[in-house]
């Protein structure tokens, strides 16, 4: 009996012509930037920073273009585990498209939280936080390494969701991001606000109030945050961008500065197994020779 009778083979999922859903929406997203940017200036009378958002920009441009580049590597490692780790396959319907949509949202809380919580993964992420604005741009600053966290989806891959349904809600899941980097989407009935990460919850997350530090990370929903114990209303105004603030707005540098300050404390830490574990301790940790043990600057976020 072949057990793998009936899934798809790596050249057949390659061949498919999966739907580009994020460059479909790509026209209503920049015209939204651009009514977002209008209403600011001309019913405002105040303006975003232009270089902040060509900033923002450029880092997306990057990301599109890394994602582009590692597109094989990603679809392989999603292809093996669907092949050769799935016990079944699930069949590309309505109801598999919703319960893969919550698998993956559940798999990018996760993603998320441990992007905040060990300094590898949050040098894939700070370039995401480094804006001190909240607009809808902000959320094209997305990390040129981030497909790292392909790992982190495989579990999900594992099951057995077709895997064109699997990449079709990923792209959902995404494209969702967009709508939530916004002030002027006050709070919504509360109904949603319960279930579902909108742009209140979401400003919280970006800010560094105190009591906001790593907070919501909820993706699509936020009933994760309210499950494990990391939700926090939004009741004042949030402070937006990170506590060690980046003075550029070199898009590499803004990419690549959280490497470069791990790579500079892994040199000043001694012996190999500290130097690893300084990977994965928390942001802004650094290594104590006096405690032998990582210590933690106060209020470094996320």
């Amino acid at each position: 009996m072949d057990l793998h009778a009936d899934k798809y083979s790596w050249q057949q999922l390659w061949n498919m012509d999966l739907p580009p859903i994020i460059l479909y929406a790509a026209p209503v997203m920049f015209a939204l930037v651009a009514l977002e940017w209008y209403i600011q200036f001309y019913r405002k009378g105040q303006s975003f920073d232009g270089k902040d958002l060509m900033a923002s920009t450029l880092i997306g441009i990057g990301n599109i273009i890394s994602t582009a580049i590692t597109k094989i590597f990603t679809f392989y490692l999603v292809w093996l585990t669907y092949y050769y780790v799935a016990p079944i396959t699930i069949p590309a319907t309505w109801w598999s498209g919703i319960l893969c949509l919550i698998g993956i949202d559940f798999a990018r809380y996760w993603a998320h939280r441990v992007a905040h919580e060990q300094r590898f993964w949050w040098a894939t992420h700070v370039p995401h936080h480094s804006s001190e604005q909240y607009y809808f741009g902000v959320s094209f600053r997305l990390s040129w390494v981030q497909q790292l966290k392909v790992f982190f989806f495989l579990p999900v891959a594992a099951i057995g969701f077709d895997p064109i349904v699997f990449f079709i809600c990923h792209q959902i899941e995404v494209l969702y991001q967009f709508w939530i980097h916004t002030e002027y989407i006050k709070k919504l009935p509360r109904p949603i606000e319960y279930i579902f990460t909108t742009p209140s919850h979401h400003r919280v997350h970006h800010a560094t109030n105190p009591q906001y530090i790593d907070k919501n990370y909820g993706s699509t929903l936020i009933i994760w945050d309210r499950i494990f114990g990391t939700f926090e209303p939004e009741v004042e105004k949030p402070v937006y961008g990170i506590t060690q603030p980046v003075d550029s707005y070199n898009p590499v540098k803004l990419v690549f500065h959280e490497f470069g300050n791990m790579i500079r404390d892994m040199r000043k830490t001694p012996g190999l197994v500290p130097k690893f574990k300084l990977l994965f301790s928390l942001p802004g940790s650094v290594y104590d020779r006096h405690k032998n043990k990582f210590v933690r600057e106060e209020g470094i976020n996320s």
